[in-house]
């Protein structure tokens, strides 16, 4: 028997299986679409399927170095919990190694492992551990040299958050210790130039708007070029030296900013990455109160 695109997207809307795994499940069922069900159900793909609608918004970052590259990965799960199993352990640790050898989280999912692709992997693992998991994100940096550091750690090569720290000459130590400082202040970027322009723009229109209105209803309204060129450009200061990493105090050193700390040690940073578990994931919030009203209604 045939077997069309039609049936391939039926199977798979109605048991949420991948393409290939609906197409071989028709294949091996001569097309009979209860048959494929029950056979997705049996190799666990259609059991995963019917959890991929639960928000992973817990899990692990692991990180990798190997020479000048670094890679951060993070895997999702339904509850901290699972980050604590020791197969989900090794599954993050498989994924993060293979991810120095790719280029993107897409080509991860299809990188092999073990004669499986990572994607099939996390597939097989979700029907074992009965949760929904996602490779959700990787991210690579590349320099002379390479510093790694996990927060939170549930092994020295993942946690919580884990932070990559790229930097061009001969590494001393200080991009490790540039990497802790980076877990604790979360900059938005390396330095000014690297910042999103909307971001800019967006403080530059808050900053002004303030600055207007507050000499609006000062007792001493200062002239509008000093409000144009000093104030305001002195906010915008001031904001660039909090949130771009060059531009910040240094942690372990206040009294320099962290570009002159890696200058002083005889190197430039030139990348870096800091991925926390589940940042922008939006976790529905239960109301178990009005849950409990709505089923004595019923």
């Amino acid at each position: 028997m045939t077997i069309t695109a039609q049936m391939v997207k039926e199977l798979r809307d109605s048991t949420g299986a991948g393409m290939m795994d609906a197409k071989k499940a028709l294949t091996e069922t001569a097309g009979d679409m209860e048959a494929a069900v029950d056979w997705l159900r049996t190799k666990g793909l259609a059991k995963a399927a019917k959890k991929a609608d639960r928000v992973a918004a817990e899990g692990l970052v692991g990180v990798a170095v190997s020479g000048g590259k670094g890679v951060a990965v993070e895997v999702n799960s339904e509850t901290d919990f699972v980050g604590k199993n020791a197969d989900f352990q090794a599954l993050v640790s498989n994924f993060t190694k293979a991810a120095l050898n790719v280029a993107d989280v897409d080509a991860l999912k299809a990188a092999d492992l073990g004669g499986k692709t990572v994607e099939a992997t996390l597939t097989d693992a979700i029907a074992i551990i009965g949760e929904n998991m996602t490779l959700r994100r990787m991210a690579v940096v590349e320099g002379d040299s390479v510093a790694a550091y996990v927060h939170t750690a549930a092994t020295p090569e993942m946690g919580r958050i884990g932070v990559l720290v790229a930097v061009k000459g001969t590494d001393n130590g200080i991009a490790k210790q540039i990497a802790m400082h980076i877990a604790a202040t979360n900059p938005l970027a390396l330095s000014e130039a690297d910042l999103d322009q909307t971001v800019v723009e967006r403080e530059l229109a808050v900053q002004t708007q303030k600055a207007l209105e507050e000499n609006a209803t000062s007792a001493k309204p200062k002239p509008e070029a000093v409000i144009q060129n000093n104030i305001i450009p002195g906010r915008m200061k001031r904001f660039f030296s909090e949130v771009t990493l060059l531009n910040q105090q240094f942690v372990l050193n206040p009294d320099v900013t962290v570009g002159q700390a890696a200058k002083d040690a005889g190197v430039e940073v030139v990348a870096f990455v800091r991925m926390a578990v589940g940042e922008g994931i939006e976790k529905e919030k239960e109301d178990f109160a009005a849950e409990v009203a709505k089923t004595l209604k019923g």
